[in-house]
């Protein structure tokens, strides 16, 4: 499935809900990771290249409903630009119960998955640490997603 679209939307932006959301840096062995999730049963894996997911937040960012632009949807798709344009390639992997989210998270962090979020109903939880210990600061749409990440690459503009 490695089709870029269309994709699940809410309010306009990419919201794949009962999904799993991986980031994946530049090198990192993708059959490896599809291999490990086919055998944890989540076969269904779609595949977006960084100029993919770079497309896709663009257009998300370039017409968002004004739900979208109130809450964290936008900074989230911002983050997922940032990652695309450093050369990540991103997984969109289906786990609608908590078992499978995770096996998934599991299998993100054995293969050094940079990101990876469960997109709930009503929350989108990290799965994998990200940052430091220090506190995070408060995120709003102006301000931008504290990224928390230990690469701080992630922090670059939020355009």
């Amino acid at each position: 499935m490695n089709a870029p679209t269309p994709h699940p939307t809410s309010f306009g932006s990419f919201n794949p809900v009962g999904h799993v959301v991986l980031a994946l840096p530049r090198g990192a062995d993708l059959a490896a990771i599809r291999a490990a999730l086919a055998e944890a049963g989540r076969p269904e894996v779609r595949t977006l290249t960084p100029a993919q997911m770079q497309a896709q937040a663009e257009a998300d960012l370039a017409n968002p409903s004004p739900l979208a632009a109130f809450g964290q949807e936008m900074n989230i798709v911002k983050v997922h630009r940032e990652l695309a344009l450093l050369g990540h390639s991103f997984m969109v992997v289906e786990a609608a119960h908590e078992a499978q989210v995770q096996r998934v998270a599991e299998i993100a962090r054995s293969h050094r998955a940079t990101r990876a979020q469960h997109y709930g109903r009503w929350v989108i939880e990290e799965l994998v640490p990200v940052g430091s210990s220090t506190q995070q600061t408060t995120e709003t749409p102006a301000r931008g997603l504290d990224a928390q990440t230990a690469s701080g690459l992630e922090r670059a503009p939020l355009r």
